[in-house]
């Protein structure tokens, strides 16, 4: 990275501080999805979405799991247009970056997407298990993905503050305690660096944020 990672890990648990500062004062009011009503965030029917094009495994969420992309963000490109093409490439059968086969998911493999603006798009249906191209047990986990290389690049200030805004209501709504949430290299050890060099800092924020109650 063209920065130093103390440097980098430094402004990222700062900019944490202040979020974890803020974030006790969630709204009163929710939209229909549970989520706190001044969230920037966008349902599946408002971008476009198609209908998943097979059986899924239903489940309870119990627990939080972030992601990154792992793919350049791209801030020009509209958010809606982001999601219609990760959800044609997660309904296709294809070739991963590192040659490995991918198989035709029924849906997008992520229950929420957090855009490089912040704003919170609605992936997969929370009621039903995500998918992953590692192995670990998927039921009951909550998949939410930040978009960009998060080993390339920082994630934007936007999309820590929706971040933590983002965990601490679903936490809150399906009583997902501190402990639970987790990137997906907790997950999946050794078998990927996801969610980032750069966005592994801020996951005991999240924690922070959630054991304190938002």
């Amino acid at each position: 990275m063209a920065h130093s990672t103390a440097v980098m890990r430094l402004s990222l648990l700062t900019l944490a501080l202040l979020l974890s500062s803020c974030a006790g004062s969630q709204p009163a009011s929710v939209n229909h999805d549970g989520l706190p009503a001044d969230l920037a965030y966008v349902p599946r029917t408002e971008w476009g979405a198609l209908d998943p094009t097979g059986p899924m495994r239903p489940h309870t969420p119990s627990t939080i799991t972030v992601h990154h992309t792992g793919t350049p963000a791209h801030p020009e490109q509209p958010n809606a247009q982001k999601l219609r093409n990760l959800q044609s490439f997660s309904q296709s059968a294809d070739t991963l970056g590192d040659g490995s086969a991918k198989v035709a998911w029924p849906d997008l493999p992520y229950h929420y997407y957090i855009a490089t603006d912040g704003v919170v798009l609605e992936g997969r249906d929370v009621r039903y298990e995500g998918e992953t191209n590692t192995d670990y047990p998927l039921t009951g986990h909550l998949q939410v993905v930040v978009e960009g290389n998060f080993e390339e690049t920082e994630p934007t200030a936007e999309q820590l503050a929706s971040l933590t805004r983002l965990v601490v209501a679903l936490a809150e709504q399906w009583d997902v305690p501190a402990a639970s949430i987790a990137g997906h290299g907790d997950r999946a050890p050794g078998q990927t660096v996801c969610p980032g060099e750069a966005l592994i800092p801020f996951l005991p924020t999240l924690r922070e944020a959630v054991a304190a109650g938002g």
